[in-house]
């Protein structure tokens, strides 16, 4: 039998992500380039599953975060590693929203707020593969009218493409047949470091977001930007992301570290741009973030617990990963002033989101 066949690079076993789950099949597969690259993705919450990129040695390491089997991500304390998160991604207030005149509500799954899409999110569903090459994967679904509460049936395409330039490019795009909302993002955690680094304190991250949303103590933006110079939310100057993460300042302490969206700067909402750079100084490992989405949320795994092993006997503790969510922002549907998340039939959503991997 072909080695190569039924075990990524990373160290996973094809056969163990093969389930029937809610009456569709799971698997595994797996993206190459000609240098070598590796990214394993599960059609169960299109989660990317591990990310092989050479380090300044040219040893491939695995740079997100992940579960063994597909077993493990059924019953995941952390049921967003790596997954796209949808209907709408990040936080709903009060898990209510009203559209066209009528309200609809959502499930309360994040303190008193909606998050990811609900109790079962596009994180949890099992996606029809479409299309598959040695580089890339297109997944589809279907999110049926008042799916999560939300109204219409949405088709959602994701497409995964790696790149020979050692990129990983998403693509997203979304049509609806009724009136709703959708804010779309990939939620992977990373650390280039190597998945398993204890800490992710001591990346050098860089974002071009001159703005910042502050927020209450249940991760709602009040609703005004206010800019990052002069705090420690400033990273348009390169900073380790530990410096400051404890500092006494009354963001960091909402967010047990940061969990913030970044307002990236654009001239147009739309336009496709660099958004941030980030580095591991133990392999050299560099990440640069390109994305169409208006804002970043920027999470640092402050609620990371390593009471479970994921891949490769790994633990991964409280900040022992980064997530760079591209999206639009949070609780958008009750701030009119910030780009809009409402998808009307006949519109076609779209979005593109790269993060390319150099040393």
């Amino acid at each position: 039998m072909n080695v190569e066949k039924t075990r990524s690079k990373s160290g996973l076993l094809l056969d163990a992500f093969e389930k029937n789950v809610d009456g569709k099949q799971t698997g595994l597969y797996i993206l190459t380039n000609k240098n070598g690259c590796e990214v394993a993705v599960t059609n169960y919450g299109a989660k990317i599953v591990s990310l092989m990129v050479p380090d300044k040695n040219g040893t491939l390491t695995d740079v997100v975060t992940g579960h063994q089997t597909i077993d493990d991500y059924l019953t995941s304390e952390e049921p967003y590693f790596g997954a796209v998160c949808g209907r709408v991604a990040n936080r709903i207030a009060k898990g209510k929203f009203t559209l066209d005149g009528k309200e609809y509500t959502l499930a309360i799954n994040n303190g008193p707020n909606h998050l990811h899409g609900g109790i079962k999110g596009f994180n949890a569903v099992v996606w029809d593969v479409k299309e598959i090459s040695d580089s890339s994967i297109k997944l589809f679904y279907l999110s049926v009218d008042g799916e999560e509460g939300y109204p219409g049936n949405l088709s959602v395409t994701v497409t995964y493409v790696l790149t020979d330039d050692n990129a990983l490019d998403i693509y997203y795009e979304a049509e609806t047949d009724k009136p709703t909302i959708l804010n779309l993002t990939n939620h992977s955690y990373f650390n280039l470091s190597g998945a398993g680094d204890p800490y992710i304190g001591d990346h050098i991250l860089k974002l071009i977001a001159d703005e910042y949303l502050p927020t209450d103590e249940t991760a709602i933006p009040y609703g005004k930007p206010e800019p990052v110079v002069g705090t420690p939310m400033d990273f348009t100057v390169a900073h380790a992301i530990g410096e400051r993460i404890d500092d006494d300042f009354q963001q960091l302490i909402f967010g047990n570290g940061y969990d913030h969206n970044y307002i990236i700067n654009k001239e147009n909402e739309d336009d496709y741009v660099f958004a941030g750079v980030c580095e591991s100084p133990k392999t050299g490992i560099k990440m640069e973030i390109f994305t169409s989405q208006p804002g970043i949320q920027l999470y640092t795994g402050n609620w990371m617990t390593g009471n479970f092993v994921g891949k490769n006997g790994q633990r991964y503790p409280k900040r022992s990963a980064v997530c760079f969510e591209t999206q639009h922002y949070p609780d958008s549907i009750h701030h009119p002033e910030y780009p809009s998340v409402v998808l009307r039939p006949g519109t076609i959503f779209r979005s593109r989101t790269t993060y390319k991997f150099l040393v």
